[in-house]
């Protein structure tokens, strides 16, 4: 999809009728390959349909900590770790099928059970979860929305984090990640202010980066292009 064609479709956002949200995203089309097609039928027992209502309930151990990412791209990494963890259930919310889809073929291939995927806004998944039910909320590599007068689309923002906040269970953590400086200084400067959350690096620093976090497609490009990666894990302490 060229520039100009998104930055059209991000003025027709703007211009919405003023009671529709903003959104944080931006649906983007192309075309499925056979595999990934093949994987929306053969390993549709792992997708979610919206709505959803407790994540957690969608898993043979409802009791098991959650995570939740939001955004996973074509979701090799979120594979990883869910394959990595079998003690803990993965859900990844992402509205670009092919992703989906890719990511639903490779948790097959991979026999991983304690996965699940789904098609829709975050921010209304988060608002259907009970209070207090959230062990981690992912968000890697997401649209830096780059221009200011985009800023408010951005995800990491007061009023998102407070509904993150009261979704996580207390010890929960929130663990960002983007190779785009200019996010990473607006994100240190939201999160080092929530009186909720502690930065487990200390404020003013971001986290060394995790070994357990595999690398993702966008972090590899951003590190081709001489970015600096940042990780922020906070922890909810109250």
């Amino acid at each position: 999809m060229s520039n100009d064609l998104l930055d059209q479709q991000v003025v027709e956002l703007d211009n919405l009728n003023e009671h529709r949200e903003i959104v944080t995203f931006m649906r983007r089309s192309s075309p499925l390959n056979t595999s990934q097609r093949t994987a929306l039928e053969q390993y549709a027992h792992l997708i979610l349909e919206y709505p959803v209502g407790d994540l957690r309930q969608h898993f043979e151990h409802p009791e098991r900590p959650l995570t939740v990412e939001i955004g996973f791209g074509m979701g090799r990494s979120l594979v990883l770790m869910a394959k990595a963890n079998p003690e803990r259930n993965f859900v990844g919310i992402e509205v670009h099928v092919p992703g989906i889809a890719q990511c639903v073929y490779e948790a097959g291939l991979a026999e991983v059970t304690n996965l699940r995927v789904l098609d829709a806004d975050a921010i209304q998944v988060l608002r259907e979860m009970p209070d207090n039910s959230i062990n981690c909320v992912q968000l890697y590599f997401p649209d830096p929305w780059q221009k200011k007068r985009h800023f408010k689309r951005r995800f990491v923002a007061h009023e998102r984090m407070e509904l993150v906040e009261q979704k996580l269970e207390l010890g929960g953590t929130f663990h960002s990640a983007t190779d785009w400086e200019p996010y990473a200084e607006w994100m240190l400067d939201v999160l080092d202010n929530r009186p909720r959350l502690e930065n487990l690096a200390g404020k003013g620093n971001s986290y060394p980066r995790p070994e357990w976090r595999p690398q993702t497609k966008f972090e590899r490009r951003g590190i081709e292009c001489g970015h600096k990666i940042n990780d922020f894990i906070f922890k909810k302490i109250n």
